[in-house]
């Protein structure tokens, strides 16, 4: 009865969520309470189909898709999760028999502030595509507390105001307290000799905070496959200092809790100043870091060899954010797990592809390499000896031209010194893709010419699409229609 689709089950399951999660009955309920309930009778059916999803991917033991994305444009989930139901007139019928109108429920959802444009509609098309397609797909990011802001004209001028997307709170999301990272930054690292007599690297972090998990089911169209997206959010390892509470020090007693938070409070914070710019880079690192230890947690569970963690995974980075991800796994391989170098970098490489977005050279992220070093010390050590190994083939292989091995180095020292991430993804992954066709075969021609050069079977092209299903047959279900009886269904 919970997950049934006729219009008497979803009219008992809407009654029941209204009552069970948000403790109002019908004659009292404001339009939030109407929306809550109507969600969580639709999440309802996602999780029921994400559980079944989950038992058959594992039973299968599929090879699973891992995007990595700093950024995400959903949409509101309502008319989408109907629509790809397929019980949008069911429900508004169900509706109907209690006196209540379908969309100005629909009017009520908040647009999920985890997106700014082109890169996170090219995620949520992507999550879309794999679910439908039924390819197994974990797909994962940050959840921001506030998106970058809302618009509002005052007197004739654009005002920005603070974009509160989960000021009612998200009722499509699991908050997962167990699933739980720690991520470090700062601090140092050190050699020692382990039990087999093998040099090995400590870190030891100058502060830790925690990643907790919050997961949105996405469901494909007209199919039963649900996949997962999973967003984390920053907390205190600590989030409540007693000692300073009981001296007075009101302020200092959660201090820790405030600093943590703040990693996943805003989407893009302004990185003009270096606090804005270090923020930025704690980002980065903090949602890579969590999905890594979640994806060797899950694979671990398997009882698989680590040495075929390539062949379970398929991580896709999002543009160059992610890209911090190739240090952090090879990190994880051979300080944590202890495995050999040049083992942990052929996994680490067939693990990950790179998706890009820019033919601007001056786009192409780089950090400063004093920052980068103060808070990720120990994967500035692995990226210098990724480029060490790097620069070594480049100088056999160019023995007489310093300018293109200047250019193909990983560190930027062509005045003040950077990082160059766009350099880490090409050397880190095994495929490359632009996001049109003409854009894939500029990028080989221009920005990444020096690495098309030397690994032309990497550059493939990966044309950046829209789900037209959701713009048609949402916001025009007349042409909708007339495409399907004119089409049939396969448009």
């Amino acid at each position: 009865m919970r997950t049934g689709d006729s219009v008497a089950a979803l009219k008992r399951a809407f009654l029941d969520n209204l009552f069970y999660t948000q403790g109002r009955y019908l004659e009292v309920a404001k339009p939030n309470d109407l929306y809550q309930a109507l969600a969580h009778t639709l999440r309802d059916h996602l999780l029921h189909r994400w559980v079944s999803t989950v038992q058959t991917y594992a039973k299968e033991n599929a090879r699973t898709v891992c995007y990595l994305s700093a950024e995400y444009l959903p949409g509101p989930h309502l008319a989408n999760n109907l629509l790809n139901l397929g019980i949008t007139e069911n429900v508004r019928l169900a509706l109907a028999e209690l006196g209540l109108d379908l969309a100005s429920i629909i009017e009520r959802e908040e647009d999920p502030g985890l997106g700014n444009g082109g890169l996170g509609r090219l995620a949520a098309c992507f999550m879309d595509s794999l679910a439908t397609l039924q390819i197994p797909a974990m797909s994962y990011g940050i959840r921001y507390e506030y998106g970058i802001f809302d618009q509002l004209i005052r007197d004739g001028w654009q005002v920005e105001t603070t974009d509160t997307w989960l000021h009612y709170g998200n009722p499509w999301e699991v908050r997962r307290p167990n699933i739980v990272y720690e991520v470090g930054i700062g601090g140092r690292s050190e050699r020692y000799t382990d039990a087999h007599g093998q040099m090995r690297v400590r870190w030891t972090p100058h502060e830790t905070f925690r990643g907790v998990a919050h997961d949105t089911p996405i469901l494909g169209y007209g199919v039963n496959t649900v996949n997962l997206l999973r967003l984390w959010a920053a907390e205190a390892a600590e989030s409540f200092d007693f000692q300073a509470f009981n001296q007075g020090d009101y302020v200092g007693a959660v201090m820790r809790q405030v600093r943590s938070e703040t990693i996943s409070k805003v989407l893009y914070p302004n990185d003009e100043a270096d606090m804005g710019k270090r923020l930025r880079l704690l980002q980065q690192y903090f949602f890579v870091s969590c999905s890594l230890q979640d994806m060797l947690r899950i694979y671990k569970s398997t009882g698989q060899p680590l040495a075929n963690f390539h062949l379970k995974y398929a991580a896709q980075l999002n543009d160059t954010h992610p890209t911090i991800a190739i240090a952090e796994l090879m990190r994880l391989l051979v300080d944590v797990h202890l495995m050999a170098w040049d083992t942990a970098w052929e996994i680490t490489r067939k693990t990950f592809a790179y998706t890009n977005h820019t033919l601007l050279p001056e786009a192409l992220e780089k950090w400063p390499l004093p920052l980068f070093e103060s808070v990720l010390p120990r994967h500035l050590e692995i990226i210098y000896t990724i480029n060490s190994h790097f620069m070594d083939d480049m100088r056999l292989r160019y023995p007489f031209d310093q300018d293109r091995i200047a250019r193909l180095s990983l560190i930027d020292e062509s005045g003040p010194r950077y990082v160059r991430m766009a350099n880490l993804a090409c050397v880190g992954s095994h495929a490359i893709n632009g996001v049109a066709e003409l854009h894939s075969r500029l990028l080989a021609d221009t920005v990444l010419k020096d690495f098309y050069d030397i690994w032309p079977e990497k550059f493939q092209n990966k044309t950046n699409g829209v789900t037209p299903r959701r713009f048609i047959m949402l916001s025009n279900p007349g042409l909708a229609d007339l495409l399907t009886e004119t089409l049939g269904e396969g448009w």
